[in-house]
């Protein structure tokens, strides 16, 4: 049984240090407060094992996913030297076993806590009053998953993030602009936007912000943007219900 083979062991709990991994915004690893240098290969490992959560992954699909054109034999090999690689400190993020790898208890995600926020947020049975938002919670949902990473499991995890914090984005802008907290709304509204800028509803979530505040003019100028790129990219015209929120409000000679 080579050393990989073995449950890695921990310290004493009252000793051991914090181990993070970030996934949005790009991959980090960080122990205590000191970021960690990793391979590739273990950073891929790393990211897929985060990615499922606290459940154990066996290690057939661990090495399957993440080495798809490699023969069975090569996928296995790939997978003991991104453990091996990983050493000391950095496979302390890691609870490794003969059949399975987990993400041992103690490691904390910035993901999950992003996700369960934006559960949050979109809970219709949580009031805007309680939701204790502010300004750090635009930035908690403004960073993409894995940006730069092109494997399919990775795109596949970004984009159901890139959903769920779009809505989030979209119901926060609602939520602040019902507190009165314009520049939280315009903000949370903008970060949508920013994410994809020919999603309609976070457009219309950024024109209502500039309306709430007062600013029509801004929200004017946002709509034609808007109208001049999606006519642009895509040959479409403004849906009605968008068209609404400015009606009253084009310069003469508007093209719409």
């Amino acid at each position: 049984m080579s050393s990989d083979d073995l449950i890695f062991s921990w310290p004493p709990a009252s000793s051991r240090p914090s181990v993070h991994i970030a996934l949005l915004g790009g991959f980090d690893l960080v122990v205590g407060d000191v970021p960690v240098t990793v391979p590739v290969g273990s950073k891929r490992l790393l990211a897929f094992i985060a990615l499922n959560g606290r459940a154990a992954v066996p290690r057939s699909l661990v090495a399957g996913t993440l080495w798809p054109e490699a023969c069975e034999q090569s996928a296995y090999a790939n997978l003991r030297s991104a453990l091996s690689r990983l050493r000391g400190i950095g496979r302390k993020a890691l609870d490794v076993c003969p059949t399975e790898v987990r993400l041992a208890r103690k490691v904390t995600v910035d993901l999950y806590h992003a996700r369960s926020l934006a559960q949050r947020i979109l809970d219709p049975g949580i009031p805007p009053e309680e939701l204790d938002i502010n300004a750090a919670t635009v930035d908690q949902l403004s960073d993409d998953l894995l940006p730069g990473w092109y494997d399919e499991w990775a795109l596949r995890e970004a984009e159901q993030w890139q959903q769920l914090r779009l809505h989030a984005l979209e119901a926060l802008a609602g939520a602040f602009i019902d507190t009165k907290q314009f520049a939280g709304a315009v903000a949370a509204a903008h970060a949508a936007v920013q994410a994809n800028p020919l999603r309609e509803s976070s457009q219309a979530s950024l024109i209502r912000a500039h309306l709430a505040e007062g600013n029509p003019s801004e929200a004017l100028d946002e709509f034609e943007r808007y109208t001049h790129r999606l006519r642009d990219e895509l040959g479409l015209r403004p849906t009605p219900r968008l068209c609404h929120l400015v009606d009253g409000l084009q310069r003469p000679g508007s093209i719409w």
